[in-house]
């Protein structure tokens, strides 16, 4: 039963490992990850809205960059500002318990962030029940580049007298309800430990690196090729080397995503993409170095490092009280756990079984290294630009 269980496996592998790759060579092409930014506040007796969107995810709607440079400029975008805030205005919305509330444009214009310029836009929001406003009994939708991109998300803070709050808006999830008084601890908390499983999830440059870090749990390291390397017999030894690994990389990424979101310190995002790449690189050509190879939990905690300031970059700019920040960085480490578990307990089992054949060896352990670092170097090409 077992050995038609691994040939059956076998051939479920090969495919799914190239399905991975296949995904994950699709946002290759495209970019890393997309977040727009909505701020609500108090403006002396004006309710204001402020919408910050990456002209690159603009640019996929609307073909901006005219002279073909790979940039798009605020002169590109100026010309059509009209369409714009047409655009956002039919895919922003605010609601109170009775209408809909109007948005009247203030200001747009071209914003600096950590990760290239956005298109930002403020509107002054009027409703017609002004106890709709003073109760806060408002609801705001957002439904902007999901058409396109079903990864973005729209990052929302609310930053008002009696009413601060956050929330992340995503295709299923496009609506926040503004609420009276503070946000229950518990509702931040819950609401980042399902973000941070989500982010784990689409992040497919993380999970190529675990997978990376993986692939040779289940052999006995030798001298010889590995190809050559015998299977592990005691489960308790591979169990140890793969503790060993996602403890290393969680204590590392742990790390510097709490030094990122306080503020010690917060790298280029660039390089830090860039060097993410890198990471995957190392960690799948590591594989194929037989005797020579590192000590992957040593790799797991080196670059978990680097990988922690990638898990940061999607809260920074979202600015929570000190209060929530605390909550939303427990809760989105937590969630990154939780992702991270599932993979392992997808991953392991399955390795586990096939460690005898030579499948595992040359299809899992070689191709897929080979194909894993042929992607992440497709991923550092086009995040250094070249």
């Amino acid at each position: 039963m077992s050995h038609l269980f691994r040939r059956f496996a076998a051939r479920l592998v090969l495919p799914a490992v190239f399905a991975l790759l296949a995904c994950a060579a699709a946002p290759a092409l495209a970019h890393s990850s997309s977040n727009s930014y909505l701020t609500l506040s108090q403006r002396g007796s004006d309710l204001v809205l402020r919408t910050d969107i990456n002209l690159r995810d603009v640019d996929l709607i609307f073909d901006l960059d005219d002279d073909r440079d790979g940039r798009v400029s605020w002169g590109e975008t100026a010309t059509r500002i009209d369409e714009l805030k047409a655009w956002m205005q039919q895919g922003i919305s605010v609601r109170g318990t009775s209408a809909a509330c109007q948005l009247q444009p203030l200001d747009v214009m071209a914003s600096p962030h950590s990760d290239g310029f956005y298109l930002s836009a403020e509107w002054r929001v009027a409703c017609a029940d002004p106890e709709d406003v003073a109760a806060r009994r408002l609801t705001l939708k957002y439904g902007l580049i999901f058409d396109q991109d079903n990864l973005h998300r729209g990052l929302l803070k609310v930053d008002l007298p009696g009413a601060q709050s956050s929330a992340i808006l995503s295709p299923d999830r496009p609506e926040a309800a503004l609420q009276a008084g503070e946000v229950s601890g518990w509702a931040v908390f819950t609401r980042y430990v399902i973000e941070g499983i989500w982010h784990i999830w689409i992040g497919i440059d993380h999970i190529l690196f675990l997978l990376s870090l993986l692939v040779l749990a289940p052999l006995v390291q030798s001298r010889k090729r590995v190809t050559q390397w015998a299977a592990v017999e005691s489960f308790r030894i591979s169990f140890m080397d793969v503790l060993a690994v996602v403890t290393a990389f969680t204590v590392a990424h742990s790390i510097t995503l709490a030094a990122s979101i306080l503020g010690w310190i917060n790298p280029p995002v660039a390089i830090i993409e860039s060097v993410i790449a890198l990471s995957v690189i190392l960690a799948a050509l590591n594989n194929l170095l037989g005797w020579l190879s590192l000590k992957r939990w040593r790799l797991a905690f080196a670059f978990g490092l680097i990988h922690g300031f990638g898990f940061a970059n999607v809260l920074i700019d979202l600015a929570l009280p000190a209060q929530q920040l605390a909550l939303a960085l427990g809760g989105f480490n937590v969630g990154v756990e939780l992702g991270q578990l599932a993979i392992v307990l997808a991953f392991v089992p399955l390795a586990w079984w096939l460690r005898h054949t030579t499948f595992y060896r040359w299809g899992v352990v070689v191709l897929g290294s080979l194909a894993i670092a042929v992607v992440a170097t497709v991923w550092l090409a086009q995040r250094m630009g070249v």
